[in-house]
């Protein structure tokens, strides 16, 4: 079976590698192609996931670059339809609901070249979201609908897909984070930062809703200022970030914020397996933290991963200052992993359905 994997920013690095590995214990079922289509703009940091998630380097890289939503998913269209054209393979494989993962499965839809949409089913039911149309539409023109979880198969089946098209497979995510939590401890990043282990507070913040606007902006700093004058905060700013941070602080960074350049994959997993607390816009930090049994403040109004809320450590919080800062200090008092429970089949084995689901559908 030839099968082509698609990746375009750094969330899909981690959910395409343990596919990627387990199809190579597989060689006499699998050959497979790796396309990076270039959607991420941070070469240097996408280097730094390949080496560290052990993916191959790209068979193909169309090096689209940053551009807005309807210039970039053309260009990505465009750059891919000749890949499968020529390498013509019986599956391609998309993941999550970057602008890569919509334009690629429209390619394929329209080449009648089967698609299957790992990460599928996610809904937050909030359309001002990029990411929510670009979900809706892979899973409408995929072939095959791979789930991480069970509300994500029932959002499916009330939009009318097909039962026999849909695949509860797991959360591929927690394969990496499973096989790559080991090394991460060993790097011992906090200790090297001069942090006490479950003594800080982990923030990473990079939707355009909350970075883009200065003043959506100015509440969660102000709300980080206040929450650094009590406890340790470390922030390793996302380059869509750091443009604001900066003219927001004017050079001042308040004692108790440490602002940090983005790190790999196993550096900032060495910091969250042990933070007290992760503040976040992050999709794939709800799931990891939620494993990891680490309270995570997600600063959003709602989220595609309600299981993280149900089952996990997550909980919802607005950008008012008053509101994160008492979020937060009612979460610094609660004991770390309380309550908390592991969503089925976030078990580190969900690459291996994945592949059995390939080829049961084939």
């Amino acid at each position: 079976m030839r099968v082509l994997h698609v990746v375009g920013a750094r969330p899909n690095f981690m959910k395409v590698a343990p596919v990627m590995s387990a199809m190579m214990r597989r060689p006499g079922e699998f050959e497979q192609l790796l396309v990076h289509t270039g959607q991420h703009y941070d070469r240097q940091m996408s280097r730094v996931f390949f080496d560290e998630l052990g993916l191959p380097q790209p068979d193909v890289d169309l090096n689209v670059g940053s551009a807005p939503h309807a210039e970039q998913t053309a260009k990505v269209m465009s750059a891919f339809e000749p890949v499968v054209s020529d390498w013509r393979p019986d599956w391609v494989v998309v993941v999550g609901d970057v602008n890569s993962t919509l334009a690629c499965a429209l390619v394929c839809a329209k080449l009648h070249v089967r698609v299957a949409h790992l990460e599928a089913g996610l809904r937050s039911y909030d359309r001002s979201m990029p990411e929510e149309i670009n979900r809706v539409v892979t899973d409408q023109v995929a072939d095959l609908l791979l789930t991480p979880s069970a509300d994500a198969d029932a959002n499916l089946l009330r939009e009318g897909v097909a039962a026999d098209r849909i695949a509860f497979v797991g959360n591929v995510m927690i394969d990496t984070l499973v096989r790559l939590l080991p090394e991460a401890r060993l790097r011992r990043v906090a200790t090297r930062l001069g942090l006490e282990p479950g003594r800080f507070v982990l923030v990473t913040m990079h939707r355009p809703g909350n970075v883009d606007d200065r003043d959506d902006l100015s509440d969660i700093v102000t709300g980080l200022r206040g929450l650094a004058a009590e406890v340790p905060v470390v922030f390793p700013v996302h380059p869509r970030t750091r443009h604001g941070i900066d003219e927001l602080l004017k050079g001042s960074v308040p004692p108790g914020l440490r602002l940090l350049e983005p790190l790999g994959y196993l550096d900032f997993l060495s910091l969250m397996d042990v933070a007290r607390l992760v503040v976040s816009d992050s999709g794939g930090i709800q799931e990891e933290t939620t494993w990891l049994g680490v309270p995570c403040l997600t600063v959003r109004p709602n989220t595609e991963r309600p299981v993280t809320i149900e089952l996990g450590t997550n909980r919802l919080v607005g950008r008012e200052p008053a509101a994160l800062i008492a979020a937060a200090r009612a979460s610094l008092r609660t004991p770390r992993g309380e309550h908390h429970r592991i969503p089925p089949l976030w078990d580190g084995a969900t690459a291996p359905r994945v592949l059995d689901a390939l080829l049961a559908h084939w």
